[in-house]
């Protein structure tokens, strides 16, 4: 009996080792629902000869042809002086005609050949083009036969020729759409065909894991045929309707998931934060400067409602570059405190948790000063706590966290360690919350007696259906309006593809703004020469800031060291020129960030250890090396340092790259837009979504099998809406066992990290 659980080895027949290895490891397919929830990627009607035109050298072509002609060959091998045969054909398609050429060492092979690739004959082939003579053709052709001669089939070629032509075929009868699945090196399409087919007439049953209720009210086929109609369609609109069903399948339990998880996060028991007239936070706002936008206040209403609950509060916080985030957690930080707790920044670097503590105690200025002689009586301590600190630098900060006398404190993962304790640890704020994992986050939180409220921080801009999908179980709220101030950025893409000399302009121009009082930054993605460029975090070693410490390729991008060396003594000699990376000692990176931020640096060549919380209002221009290696969403924050002190900004993208390609789109995009979330949907178009979404700090490529967030935003929002009602009417999902078990399964699944924004 074969079920969705038995071994995929149960249904793909006496292969061999190798090939089975090839779906179980090569494809992930480990069980038959493994492998039928493997969904081809499109669909050839036979019925019809495939369009074939634009052909380029190089590309790989699958087709539905028709033999056109097929004619057996006698020719001399060069290489060996023997005769050689071959069959030459022609495939018909409803474009180019291509030539095909089958090798063999004796005539018979190419008789047998020539039998079965007879004028009319249709397949499906695959190969890759080329041209010979003047024609299209395909190279070493595989394919599959439409109609099936069972006679020439099972007579085969001669018996002492089989297996000498090297040709990889099949014959079967004529399926209305035939299937192209995704592959691995070793498996063809008709591999993965066969398996599914034989798998299908076998299977025992497919368990229903959608309620009917569900099923009807969302027009949805059942299990067992929406793997037939995904599989082997009639038409497209059964393919459509199976595709549908699979998607709001793996909505559903991942809505499921989310909106369960929220509902015990508002079940739990915390300690409401009301705050209190007359307190710090009032104090605070009364020397602010500058007016509040509406969309923070806005944001801090939301924000102080939910400090009021009995509960904690689990709210995400993402907004623009520089739409004033930080102080929107500040004033919910005072609040806090006012209520007589603590609050704690939990920042991914050591550069963004000293520029944290510099600004927060800036704003704050004498309400920093708690404790002090002359200090306000509102006034508390803001405490600084990173991995570089030494024992002894540790150690009255830590007292007065213990003790309560500190009400704030910001840091890095020396936060999480042990030995720090709160007296009364009220609010975490995680900053750029896609660098820290569950774990970490827990370790914070459980220094609280009771669950603390938590808010949660992003500067990347998120698509609405990828919000609902990933951070399902926090409340959301968004900052899209900039403070007033803030001027514009001028983004220019700089091809130095044909136009070397370009760049002299690029650094005349950060000369000009220099000699006008301004300063200037030039990021590099490596940080000296033999090192590998950032982003590669699965095969390289990283420093506690991020950036790159091991080097396996060395492929001439831009160095911080080179870079350094390079202006200093050429095009910007004479200005003062520095560096900052995260492998400099976090008293180096501390005091070249203040020096820059007091104006006594007019140029700092950094790596992207600048790409968030940096605030220098002075800096205006800003040059990015090598800039098709950084991400759509990572040139946004970097461009994001800039124009933040009332003048116009610069942001030159140099490149390399060719201007045909994903690499140049990219910067193409990040240069026609400033709009954070146009951007955002453009990453998550261009890029593996796993990657965008964080699925691969797990090791996954994405827990998103059949569903696209951007795609499938209807099928997503009509899941969420399912999940609600259904965990209205069946809190613990007793009527839909098989269902509450996939729903268990997400939960207790490494992907459920994920879905906690790890």
């Amino acid at each position: 009996m074969i079920s969705l659980d038995s071994p995929v080895p149960a249904v793909l027949g006496s292969i061999g080792a190798t090939k089975v290895k090839r779906f179980t490891e090569g494809l992930g397919l480990r069980t038959v629902g493994d492998l039928l929830r493997h969904a081809p990627r499109r669909y050839i009607p036979t019925g019809e000869l495939s369009e074939v035109a634009d052909l380029e050298e190089g590309q790989m072509l699958t087709v539905i042809g028709e033999i056109v002609q097929s004619t057996p060959q006698q020719y001399t091998d060069r290489r060996t002086g023997r005769t050689a045969y071959r069959l030459d054909t022609v495939l018909g398609t409803d474009g180019a005609r291509l030539r095909m050429s089958f090798f063999a060492k004796k005539p018979g092979i190419a008789q047998w050949q020539a039998r079965r690739l007879h004028a009319g004959r249709r397949g499906l082939f695959v190969g890759q083009v080329g041209r010979f003579r003047d024609q299209w053709q395909l190279t070493n052709p595989t394919m599959v036969l439409f109609g099936v001669d069972h006679e020439l089939e099972e007579a085969g070629p001669p018996a002492d020729e089989r297996g000498s032509s090297g040709l990889m075929s099949s014959t079967e009868g004529v399926p209305p759409l035939y299937p192209i699945y995704r592959l691995t090196k070793g498996l063809d399409h008709w591999d993965l065909q066969r398996a599914v087919a034989f798998a299908l007439t076998v299977l025992d049953e497919v368990p229903e894991l959608l309620p009917e209720s569900v099923r009807l009210a969302h027009d949805l086929p059942d299990a067992r045929t929406a793997l037939d109609w995904l599989h082997a369609p009639a038409d497209f609109g059964q393919v459509h309707a199976a595709r549908r069903r699979l998607r709001f399948e793996e909505a559903l339990v991942t809505q499921l998931v989310l909106v369960r998880r929220r509902r015990e996060l508002r079940g739990l028991v915390g300690r409401t934060r009301e705050g209190r007239a007359g307190g710090l936070l009032d104090a605070f706002d009364a020397t602010l400067p500058f007016t509040l936008t509406d969309g923070q206040l806005r944001v801090g209403a939301q924000i102080d409602h939910d400090l009021a609950q009995p509960h904690p509060m689990n709210r995400l916080l993402q907004g623009e570059v520089g739409s004033g985030k930080t102080l929107v957690a500040l004033r919910a930080m005072l609040r806090v405190v006012d209520s007589g707790g603590q609050a704690a920044l939990l920042a991914p670097t050591e550069v963004l948790a000293q520029q944290h503590h510099r600004s927060i105690t800036a704003l704050l200025g004498d309400l920093a000063r708690g404790g002090e002689l002359g200090a306000p009586a509102e006034a508390t301590r803001v405490e600084l706590l990173t991995g570089s600190m030494t024992k002894g630098q540790r150690t009255e900060p830590l007292l007065r966290l213990a003790s309560g006398e500190a009400g704030l404190v910001v840091g890095t993962h020396a936060l999480l360690e042990d030995q720090v304790m709160f007296a009364d640890l009220g609010l975490v704020v995680v900053d750029e919350q896609h660098r820290f994992g569950v774990e970490q986050r827990a370790a914070l939180t459980d220094k609280a007696g009771q669950p603390p409220h938590l808010l949660v921080m992003t500067a990347t801009p998120i698509p609405r259906t990828v919000a609902m999908t990933v951070f399902g179980d926090l409340e959301t709220s968004v900052l899209s309006e900039l403070p007033a101030g803030r001027a514009p950025i001028q983004t220019t893409v700089v091809d130095l593809v044909g136009h070397p000399s370009w760049i002299e302009r690029v650094w005349a121009r950060v000369r000009e703004e220099v000699e006008k009082g301004h300063q200037a930054y030039v990021v590099c993605p490596r940080i000296e020469r033999g090192e590998s460029e950032q982003g590669e975090r699965d095969q390289l070693d990283f420093d506690d800031d991020g950036n790159l410490v091991v080097d396996r390729t060395g492929d001439g991008l831009a160095t911080v060291v080179d870079v350094l060396a390079d202006l200093t003594e050429g095009p910007l000699a004479g200005l003062r020129v520095r560096m900052l990376h995260g492998r400099m000692p976090a008293d180096d990176k501390d005091a070249t960030m203040r020096a820059f931020a007091a104006g006594e640096i007019d140029v700092l060549v950094s790596t992207t250890v600048i790409e968030v919380g940096v605030d220098v209002p002075n800096a205006t221009v800003m040059v990015l090396l090598d800039a098709d290696r950084f991400g759509v969403s990572q040139l946004h924050q970097l461009r994001g340092r800039i124009g933040r002190g009332g003048h116009p900004g610069l942001c030159l993208l140099v490149t390399r790259v060719p201007q045909i390609g994903p690499a140049h789109e990219r910067l193409s995009a990040v240069a026609a837009t400033t709009d954070g979330f146009e951007l955002s949907r453009v990453d998550l178009e261009q890029r593996r979504e796993g990657d965008v979404l964080g699925a691969s700090q797990s090791g996954a490529f994405s827990s998103l099998q059949n569903l696209r967030v951007l795609r499938d935003e209807d099928t997503i929002v009509a899941a969420r809406g399912a999940a609600e009602r259904l965990l209205d009417d069946d809190p613990e999902l007793t009527s839909g066992p098989l269902l509450a078990a996939a729903v268990a399964a997400l939960e207790h699944s490494r992907h459920s990290e994920y879905l906690e924004k790890s």
